[in-house]
């Protein structure tokens, strides 16, 4: 499923968990291409029928860019690669060696997923050379047939995160950093959105700081990962900046507790719950949960790993 929006932006549905859950985005400039996230491995077959539905050959697409390399995001980018002969891999200096060589990213996200769950998920990750890989520290400028996209170090989420600006269509391409917005929770209010704490390296000032660094170009459209564009900027900025908060404080509240998982994932539940109901959603609060398991399991990981950093 593929949704095309003005200025040549294209959001692909990667076929990850559920429909409408996890976006890659295509930008056309002049012929020339750039996807946005990749998705997995089970996805760069939908990523090539998209350029084929567009009539773009492989060999049109300049870069692959991450906005980080967790695995809903970079885990089919060395696949995808193999598949694009004059395509760079851009993604953030910290996120690099974890491309060229993925044993470590596997690793990690065994250690969170199960090795089983990795397999059957994301499949067997490749390797991309490292000649093919560029590197994106803050400030640094893809050159897209002269449509600049500008990366932002946007930590918060991991502090190997880029935000991409595209000045043509006044929007950011934001990975994880703006949040998480499901079209099943829209109503006629807009969109609704939650923060994302995923472990292992939420930091709960950062985030806020690199949302509010966004907000300063005054950007008229977002476009989420999770899932695709969302334009109320303003008003989705204060919803995440309050939820943030309100989840540092749950965590604290439970930080001694001998069943503390447990209860930041219940009030988790509850704070989601009682916001989407307070926005119009329709569903009732088990629907909710069950639409937000795996973020609220997340949610909940990421707030102990911090609160387990802060003791030190």
């Amino acid at each position: 499923m593929t949704k095309d929006f003005d200025h040549g932006i294209t959001a692909i549905d990667t076929g990850f968990f559920r429909p409408c859950f996890d976006a890659s985005h295509l930008i056309v400039e002049h012929g020339r291409a750039a996807f946005i996230d990749t998705g997995t491995n089970y996805s760069v077959p939908l990523l090539l029928d998209a350029l084929r539905a567009r009539q773009l050959a492989v060999d049109a697409i300049d870069y692959v860019i991450l906005t980080h390399v967790h695995l809903d995001h970079a885990g089919g980018a060395g696949l995808l690669m193999q598949q694009l002969p004059n395509a760079k891999l851009v993604v953030h200096p910290r996120g690099a060696r974890h491309m060229i060589d993925p044993s470590a990213l596997i690793a990690g996200a065994t250690a969170v997923y199960g090795a089983e769950e990795i397999t059957h998920s994301y499949g067997v990750l490749v390797p991309v050379p490292a000649q093919r890989v560029i590197e994106a520290p803050d400030g640094h400028v893809v050159d897209l047939a002269e449509r600049e996209l500008l990366c932002l170090d946007t930590p918060g989420h991991a502090r190997h995160h880029i935000s991409i600006y595209d000045a043509r269509s006044r929007a950011f391409f934001t990975g994880d950093t703006f949040g998480l917005s499901y079209r099943e929770f829209d109503t006629d209010k807009g969109a609704f959105i939650l923060p994302t704490s995923t472990p292992v390296q939420f930091e709960p000032d950062a985030l806020h700081a690199s949302i509010q660094r966004m907000l300063e170009r005054e950007p008229t459209q977002m476009f989420l990962t999770h899932y695709s564009r969302v334009t109320d900027v303003t008003r989705l900025a204060s919803d995440l900046f309050v939820q943030i908060d309100a989840m540092v404080a749950i965590a604290r509240v439970h930080a001694r507790a001998a069943d503390r998982h447990t209860r930041i994932a219940d009030d988790l539940a509850d704070l989601y719950t009682s916001r989407a109901q307070a926005h119009g959603c329709r569903f009732d609060a088990a629907q909710v949960r069950e639409l937000l398991t795996m973020d609220i399991e997340l949610n909940t990981q990421g707030l102990e790993v911090w609160l387990d950093k802060s003791k030190h």
